[in-house]
């Protein structure tokens, strides 16, 4: 039987995006042979704003082979629990939550969690706040690195913050260490086969690139799957508003890194605050049907407390994703491939899962159309999860809240998750029918919907005789963080 693995691959587009997909496919494949080649040009540069990750990054590092200490330092690298969400709801006591990246350790609480959202759905009064329940949340709250001794008998679950273009740059000594030729030219063409394939790609100094796989990582731009194969896009614009962010970047505080993302809700969109050894990462994601840019500079500016001519960078954004990701001899990853607005750090997340899972496809000799459709379902279960945070955010304050609050153009699966949530039922029970758990597990739904405060008016609540015993929740999370440095000693230990 012929061997269905490419004998050649070329990557168009460096960046985190290509420079990872170099690095996977070198590893898989750089051993039995495959020539893999990356073509970027250096007078084009990067988007280089998405500094956050999920913790599917640390499992691609584990994978390479590449330990904290040789990659954090040199890419300002921060850990991070997770994601707290600031101003999206107006419910009094509910005015902040934390999404936590769950630890083993939190399978002792979440139980109780559950119970007491799904009781207090049904009208009964007891705790239901997220953020007592979790290990992540307190991690964050003291400023803790989720990095307990070798000997812990639990799994911990964290994912990082790092300068996107500090990383592409170590991904790129990696993997051309490891055998990926490193080409620097700019592409000016893609020539076609009879057959539809992709024959090669021409530079505009006359050079031509073969090879029996082509990835696109050329960004929106899109050069190869939209460009020369005319794969459709498909917008998500009737679900998620914003299409423009403005970025301004602030030193890092003097008592040193959180360890977690900020998300701060604003007039017409929210503002991120990415933690690095360095620097805070700072940016206003916005939609410009409701605010041009000179007034989302402003609202930027007003929050970091800066000066009405503090430098800013504008960036636009095309939210969606191309209809097929896998087109005859094409893989298209990264922005070319799609992109869903930053605001729970998914881009990497699925850079891995298209190439980790396009990889096991063709080693299993399988098809393209289940690996594609097994794509659409990821960025759709993703879209879902995000167009749930402005559908369900308790917030009327400006017309882009009233109308991301009240618009229905919802899949079928959100749908019955509301439904789910909003008629006291089961929700873990539809997440896992739907089988969508893969992309945010029953306990992001549940902190998110309870974060929020999506409960009945505290005047409509029962008491209860036996209230849940939360000190001793407490006292068991305070008892796990005793197993935890401090953020500072953590990196401190990495630099050493």
């Amino acid at each position: 039987m012929t061997d269905p693995r490419p004998r050649s691959i070329c990557i168009l587009g460096g960046g985190t995006a290509g420079w990872m997909a170099a690095n996977l496919f070198q590893h898989h494949w750089g051993k039995l042979g495959t020539r893999i080649q990356l073509i970027e040009s250096s007078d084009i540069g990067i988007i280089g704003v998405g500094e956050g990750s999920t913790p599917q990054l640390k499992a691609f590092f584990d994978k390479l082979g590449i330990a904290e200490r040789e990659w954090m330092p040199r890419c300002g690298a921060t850990y991070k629990t997770g994601i707290e969400f600031i101003g999206w709801s107006d419910r009094p006591g509910f005015e902040r939550y934390f999404h936590p990246f769950p630890t083993d350790l939190d399978s002792h609480t979440a139980p109780l969690f559950f119970h007491n959202a799904h009781a207090r759905r049904n009208g009964v009064d007891v705790p239901a706040h997220p953020d007592p329940y979790f290990v992540p949340t307190a991690l964050a709250r003291e400023r803790l690195a989720p990095m307990p001794p070798e000997n812990f008998p639990f799994e911990t679950s964290y994912g990082y913050h790092f300068d996107a273009h500090r990383v592409s740059a170590y991904l790129r000594e990696v993997a051309t260490g490891r055998g990926v030729e490193h080409v620097d030219a700019r592409i000016a063409s893609v020539e076609m086969a009879a057959d539809g394939n992709v024959a090669a790609l021409l530079s505009d100094d006359g050079r031509r690139f073969e090879a029996d796989l082509f990835v696109d990582a050329s960004g929106f731009h899109a050069m190869i799957i939209e460009g020369a194969l005319g794969e459709p896009h498909r917008s998500f614009a009737d679900n998620l508003f914003n299409d423009s962010a403005v970025v301004c970047p602030m030193p890092t505080r003097d008592s040193g890194p959180d360890v977690c993302t900020r998300a701060f809700a604003k007039s017409a969109g929210w503002i991120w605050e990415i933690p690095l050894t360095e620097r805070v990462g700072n940016g206003y994601v916005y939609s410009s049907r409701y605010l041009d840019r000179e007034q989302a500079a402003a609202e930027l500016r007003d929050h970091l407390g800066l000066a009405e001519d503090a430098e800013v960078r504008h960036l636009n954004m095309r939210v969606g994703r191309i209809e097929r990701s896998w087109v005859a001899n094409c893989l298209a990853i990264g922005l070319a491939q799609g992109f869903i607005e930053p605001l729970e750090a998914t881009a990497l997340h699925i850079v891995i899962a298209t190439v980790e899972g396009f990889i096991c496809e063709v080693d299993a000799n399988g098809g393209r159309e289940r690996f594609n459709a097994d794509i659409a379902r990821r960025y759709e279960g993703i879209r879902d999860y995000i167009v749930c945070h402005y559908r369900t955010a308790p917030r009327s304050d400006t017309e882009y809240w009233r109308d991301a609050t009240k618009h229905d153009n919802l899949s079928d699966s959100l749908k019955r998750i509301m439904t789910a949530w909003f008629t006291g039922a089961d929700l873990a029970q539809e997440v896992l029918r739907q089988g969508i758990e893969g992309y945010y597990s029953p306990v992001s739904w549940h902190c998110m919907l309870a974060g929020y405060g999506n409960f009945p008016r505290p005047d409509q609540l029962r008491p209860v005789a036996n209230q849940p015993d939360m000190d001793a929740v407490d006292r068991f999370i305070r008892g796990c963080l005793m197993n935890f440095p401090t953020h500072r000693d953590a990196l401190a230990r990495l630099e050493a």
